[in-house]
């Protein structure tokens, strides 16, 4: 397989062509469309419809992968199946913030899904952002990749240091910036009005709380477009496919939030496996960036990128599911048979 060639400063390829471009954003905002529509009218989402949302966009990236494998190749079909779960991974560390985020500001569950999907299309723009910003670094900075890889490893250790420190993670929405800041620039009433963000009170045009907590869950994207891009230009180079994997990785998150809503609390070391994936993909970008200076410099395969990274998510599975079947058993008193 062919490795990631070191691109000097101008000469960044890539297999997306202005038509393929236009028809992959074209569908992106269609299946948007159809998010919204679908949610037009707030409802409590049942487990089936959850589930079959989820299979529909499970589906759908992995054909396109294997439309992408079929035309251009195994080295490109790899990365971006590489990329993607890499993507699927982080995404399901957003859904834990977003749960945090839905439980703080108290959003009934008949508006829980219109906010995750404010959050995926506030996400999708930003990634855009970002990827176009780390598509014109990787053209201009010849030390572009050394620079993402501080960035992953940076948030690997924060990460890491989150996970040993023992805390749990938790919101405090009167601490949030953009809430404060709102909360300055207009009054906000205390009841949800379903889907309207802003309502006349006593003449005065005011903020519900869903307008609050769809700008909290929107701030959160920000954090999390600096290391997901980075990480999945750790695995390729080619701007489409990196925003490829990002939006096919984001539009599924409304179906799979309620698919994983208990299943998310359960999944206790999933910090660590993030922090060990972004390191690697970092060492990954580090060593990728030495090559280009010193060509003896060894680089790691995509196609062993894509072993490491399904192994430490089965382990970190495992591990989960085993460390949250002894503590349920320890809390209902229940002695585990050997």
């Amino acid at each position: 397989m062919t490795e990631l060639s070191y691109l000097s400063a101008g000469e960044l390829s890539s297999v997306g062509t202005p038509a393929l471009w236009a028809a992959t954003v074209g569908g992106v905002l269609a299946l948007l469309v159809l998010d919204f529509l679908v949610t037009r009218r707030p409802h409590e989402v049942s487990l089936k419809e959850a589930l079959g949302w989820s299979a529909f966009y499970v589906a759908l990236p992995l054909a396109f992968g294997a439309w992408v494998w079929s035309r251009y190749g195994s080295e490109l079909g790899v990365q971006y199946l590489t990329g993607y779960l890499v993507e699927k991974s982080l995404s399901v560390d957003n859904l834990f913030v977003f749960m945090l985020l839905l439980a703080a500001f108290a959003v009934p569950a008949v508006l829980a899904q219109r906010v995750l999907l404010y959050g995926i299309a506030g996400a999708l723009v930003l990634r855009a952002v970002f990827i176009a910003l780390g598509a014109a670094a990787l053209q201009s900075l010849d030390f572009a990749f050394l620079l993402f890889a501080v960035i992953l490893i940076a948030t690997a250790v924060k990460l890491l240091r989150d996970a040993l420190s023992g805390h749990e993670q938790e919101v405090d929405i009167n601490k949030m910036r953009s809430v404060k800041l709102l909360r300055k620039v207009m009054p906000v009433v205390d009841e949800y009005q379903g889907t309207k963000m802003t309502v006349r009170e006593r003449g005065r045009r005011a903020l519900t709380p869903l307008a609050l907590v769809v700008v909290a869950v929107l701030a959160t994207d920000v954090v999390f477009a600096v290391d997901s891009v980075p990480a999945v230009y750790g695995i390729t180079e080619d701007p489409y496919l990196v925003f490829a994997t990002n939006a096919f990785a984001l539009l599924g998150l409304r179906a799979l939030y309620f698919v994983l809503h208990a299943a998310l609390s359960r999944l206790v070391h999933l910090s660590y496996g993030l922090a060990v994936i972004l390191a690697f993909i970092g060492v990954k970008l580090g060593l990728h960036w030495a090559h280009g200076v010193w060509p003896g410099v060894p680089q790691i395969p995509t196609l062993a990128s894509l072993g490491v990274i399904i192994g430490v998510l089965v382990v970190v599975t495992l591990t989960s599911l085993r460390a949250t079947r002894d503590r349920d058993l320890g809390d209902t008193g229940v002695v585990e048979r050997h």
